[in-house]
């Protein structure tokens, strides 16, 4: 028999991807790929929420986005976002709040696994952007990794320990107020 969502983590799951709709757009470019808040929404989802749903969150972030909403960075929304140059990062964002929410799940919600799990989903986000950037804009790996990773690091760093910390926080208050199993 499968779980049933509850009415809080149904709540939690749809707060999670208003978040990311709000955070996302908020970007800088820095070349082909923007740096945007959007990491850090996810980094809190799958912290707060776990692995099926800050998927979950995230999956309904891009369905607003591909049917037009302008909640994809630079305020911009569309289906060609997403089959676009920077495409296969949006669709990591489900595989970065799966891997990072499981590895959380795992450790017992504790700030180490937090770090992992979100080094680990970052890690596959830019696997998957990274492999579609290179087959749609025919280039080499050196130029995609110089352009679309290397200048992401340090900032994904700092949107990590600002969700560890962040995240162990609410999900203690979120605890205590009944909002979360622990």
């Amino acid at each position: 028999m499968k779980q049933k969502f509850t009415t809080h983590q149904l709540t939690a799951t749809a707060l999670m991807a208003a978040v990311l709709c709000v955070l996302a757009p908020l970007s800088l470019p820095v070349g082909p790929v923007p740096i945007s808040l959007g990491t850090l929404a996810i980094y809190l989802a799958a912290y707060l929420l776990g692995a099926r749903l800050s998927a979950l969150s995230v999956l309904i972030y891009l369905v607003l986005g591909s049917v037009g909403l302008p909640v994809f960075a630079g305020y911009v929304g569309g289906l060609e976002k997403l089959v676009g140059p920077t495409g296969g990062y949006l669709i990591g964002f489900l595989f970065m709040a799966l891997f990072a929410g499981l590895v959380i799940e795992k450790g017992g919600n504790r700030p180490a696994a937090a770090v992992l799990g979100m080094v680990l989903g970052t890690a596959v986000c830019y696997l998957c952007g990274t492999v579609w950037f290179v087959v749609v804009m025919q280039c080499d790996i050196w130029y995609a990794l110089t352009a679309c990773v290397f200048p992401f690091l340090l900032g994904d760093a700092a949107k990590i320990a600002v969700a560890t910390l962040v995240g162990a926080v609410l999900r203690d208050r979120l605890q205590k107020a009944g909002l979360l199993k622990a």
